[in-house]
């Protein structure tokens, strides 16, 4: 906020956050699913193109996607993730809110896309138009979007944390933007 109000005229590259959703049809293969934890889990949910949110199909059965997530379960063992996951499990029950739980991985439904660690939030949807024009209205806060045949942009499974060269951060050239602001 500061820094938009003293430096807001000025050419900057200065990041805001933004969260990875993943879109699930129910068509996903289990390889599809268990990639998607690497999306999940890599860099304990930290990373800047971490999923923090998926969006299910009205009838989806979750029992697939914690089958899926089961490869994953050494994470608890790590005592920082282990500590996040008891802390959030327990305000969250504290709160009461309805969660699905996997042991190691809390889901919790919630309209907001940043989870804490150990969490990830999800949202179910009925009509597909309508979920694109969401996400179409929030590109603003979003950095990648999982699927497998959804949008345009989109990630393939178990691979945000894999940018190829010319994937820049919010589309931006830091090369190209420091040659054309070092003209001026």
């Amino acid at each position: 906020r500061y820094f938009e109000y003293y430096f807001g005229k000025k050419p900057n590259i200065i990041r805001k956050n933004r969260n990875s959703v993943a879109v699930l049809s129910g068509k996903e293969s289990q390889e599809e699913l268990t990639a998607l934890g690497e999306d999940i889990f890599r860099y304990f949910g930290l990373g800047c193109r971490s999923v923090s949110k998926i969006y299910l199909p009205k009838e989806y059965n979750i029992d697939t996607f914690f089958k899926a997530m089961f490869p994953y379960n050494s994470i608890i063992n790590h005592h920082k993730y282990a500590n996040n996951y008891d802390y959030n499990k327990a305000v969250y029950l504290m709160s009461e809110f309805k969660l699905l739980d996997n042991g190691f991985l809390i889901l919790k439904e919630e309209e907001s896309f940043g989870s804490p660690i150990a969490s990830l939030f999800y949202e179910y949807y009925e009509d597909v138009s309508t979920l694109k024009e969401k996400l179409k209205d929030n590109k603003e806060n979003l950095q990648c979007i999982v699927s497998s045949g959804f949008v345009e942009d989109e990630i393939s499974f178990g691979n945000t944390q894999k940018p190829m060269l010319n994937d820049y951060a919010d589309g931006i050239d830091t090369i190209a933007f420091l040659l054309n602001t070092s003209k001026n």
